[in-house]
């Protein structure tokens, strides 16, 4: 989230606007980050409510401000149909794998079992699959023999901070389409 409002503080993401950050966790780093930027925050937490009650109170939100892109960032937790369907191809996530190989939690766990050799991270468009909406864009990042879960995860972090403003770049900009599953650049 931090790296998405420097980039669109540094103009990297020409025309948008970040209008609110929105957080479930009263405790979340991110979101006293926001505040001390000085972004506009609000805090809805879920407990003891469904998560179509939830969703429908954050998309309540998202709509008084005119939101028209939806950027997760650390949301550990599954949109209902009816936000997915309010801002179909409108929701951003970034995951940190090249899906869709090790969707979920724990990618880079699976990555260091699975012992593959080059990792990465996605943007993706969120739709009703975990981690399965069109992809966006990709990065790719090697994996080494002495890699850890978090040795592994600092490199993919860096990579995810630069191509998740690009992706949103790209989106903002409208010069893409959504064909089926792809999500291809116009020229």
């Amino acid at each position: 989230m931090l790296a998405l409002a420097s980039a669109v503080d540094d103009g990297c993401v020409p025309g948008a606007v970040i209008s609110v950050v929105v957080c479930d966790q009263p405790n979340a780093v991110g979101l006293d980050a926001a505040k001390r930027r000085g972004l506009n925050t609000i805090l809805i937490q879920r407990h003891g409510r469904s998560r179509d009650e939830h969703d429908r109170e954050i998309v309540a939100v998202l709509k008084a401000r005119g939101v028209e892109i939806v950027c997760l960032a650390g949301y550990m937790r599954l949109l209902s149909p009816y936000f997915i369907e309010t801002y179909r191809n409108c929701i951003l996530n970034i995951h940190p794998s090249l899906l869709p190989a090790f969707p979920g939690l724990d990618a880079h766990r699976q990555v260091l079992e699975h012992g593959v050799k080059w990792t990465g991270c996605t943007v993706h468009f969120v739709d009703e699959t975990l981690d399965g909406g069109p992809i966006i864009a990709q990065r790719v990042v090697r994996v080494f023999d002495d890699d850890t879960e978090d040795t592994l995860a600092a490199r993919v972090l860096e990579q995810e901070h630069q191509i998740y403003a690009e992706a949103l770049a790209l989106i903002v900009s409208g010069k893409y389409a959504v064909q089926g599953r792809r999500v291809v650049r116009k020229s």
